[in-house]
């Protein structure tokens, strides 16, 4: 389908050509773009009607040739933690998440790359109905500002960080990731280190990530430290072994000089025995890292799996302290309200009319 060129979507020299061209051709003064911009990065207008230092004329003519993208909130869930989750949809009918969580020192947003996943992790709800499409950079870009207007207007702060850590693999959409890292660090402002670029192992984007000059946080979705396990949890084990990607990961952090973040899901009885974490503490050895240990969040395609213990998750993470790995227990966050990645598009789709 034919599409309006999306102002979210450009770049800076793209964005100002086009605006440019199109002023000129209206017969109206070049200082135009920069209000327009002024409107788009601070003030994060949704529609050109906004945009009131404009002569209406003139925001007509805009909302005619250009897109702002905005998003329409079909759904919002708030937790009693103050978690705040979006089901968006898209204006082909899809439907993607993003998560705004609140701490005492920091508002992060988690938002979505794609609508669903081809990967198929099996602990991950966002897999259970696959991939639909990529997301456009301005799709992924509109996440951040539509929720942090809905954060300035309920929680009165600013969304202080970025997590790419919702809906689909974000390396697996390499261009439009990178197209919207560009535009929330350059035109937004978002301080590169207040983003983070989490991936399931995929070596081409973690290389290309590393050839960057930007400074974006990178964490892998690890979840077992044995080739086996990790397949049968991960099929882009297959794909990408485990010494593939730590062969990428210590040439990415020798180019970077920073800390990565391990994501590793306890499952009851099947990754949490603590003989795996010094297996992990090998695999890891010379990588500066941080692992952060997440109590599995039940979905109903397994009904089988829950988390671990307790008991079981501070072996887990005794060990690998003893071991000298740094590690956290990350705290659940949202439960109350199906705040994992894909959850409440796959309680949307069970409960849709067949």
């Amino acid at each position: 389908m034919s599409r309006k060129p999306e102002l979210l979507g450009l770049d800076s020299d793209e964005r100002s050509d086009a605006l440019t061209a199109a002023l000129a051709g209206w017969g109206e003064p070049s200082f135009r773009v920069r209000q327009i911009e002024e409107w788009v990065f601070a003030h994060r207008a949704r529609d050109f009607a906004e945009m009131t230092n404009l002569p209406q004329a003139l925001r007509e003519r805009l909302d005619e040739a250009f897109s702002l993208t905005p998003l329409e909130a079909v759904y919002v869930a708030r937790s009693e933690d103050g978690t705040i989750k979006h089901l968006w949809a898209l204006d082909d009918g899809e439907r993607v998440e993003s998560v705004l969580i609140p701490t005492r020192e920091r508002l992060t947003l988690c938002i979505s790359s794609q609508a669903g996943c081809a990967l198929g992790c099996r602990f991950c709800a966002t897999g259970d109905f696959g991939f639909r499409r990529q997301l456009r950079a301005a799709e992924i870009v509109a996440q951040y500002r539509d929720s942090w207007r809905v954060a300035k207007e309920e929680l009165g702060r600013s969304v202080s960080n970025v997590v790419f850590m919702g809906m689909g693999e974000p390396l697996a959409n390499l261009d439009a990731v990178i197209r919207s890292l560009t535009v929330l660090h350059s035109d937004f402002g978002l301080g590169a280190r207040r983003i983070t670029v989490s991936t399931v192992g995929l070596v081409p984007g973690i290389r290309e990530l590393a050839r960057r000059p930007e400074q974006f946080e990178l964490a892998v979705s690890l979840h077992a430290p044995a080739h086996d396990l990790r397949l049968e949890l991960m099929p882009i084990e297959k794909r990408y072994p485990l010494p593939e990607l730590f062969d990428a990961l210590r040439q990415y952090q020798a180019k970077k000089n920073r800390r990565i973040s391990l994501e590793y899901t306890l499952i009851d009885g099947v990754n949490d025995d603590p003989g795996l974490a010094s297996v992990l503490a090998d695999q890891v050895y010379g990588l500066t890292c941080f692992v952060n240990l997440i109590p599995f969040n039940p979905i109903p395609s397994r009904p089988e799996w829950r988390a671990s213990p307790g008991r079981r998750i501070k072996e887990f993470s005794a060990r690998l302290t003893e071991r000298g790995v740094a590690n956290a227990v990350r705290t659940p966050r949202g439960r109350d309200i199906a705040a994992a990645c894909g959850q409440l598009r796959l309680a949307e789709e069970a409960d849709a009319p067949a």
